[in-house]
């Protein structure tokens, strides 16, 4: 499972991710690059994070 979340829905992520896998996700920043192609799975914002297993 991979969520990716502007700085605003980064909670809300972490909750869901933790919810439906009931695991620990790990946290990460997206690279410059990333970040200008991939948008906020809650919103139309630019993504800022990815919450992922691995």
């Amino acid at each position: 499972m991979e969520l990716f979340c502007c700085q605003t829905h980064v909670g809300q992520g972490l909750d869901e991710f933790v919810a439906k896998t009931e695991s620990y996700p790990i946290l990460t920043e997206l690279s410059d690059s990333e970040k200008l192609s991939t948008k906020c799975n809650y919103c139309e914002e630019q993504a800022l994070y990815l919450v992922a297993s691995k």
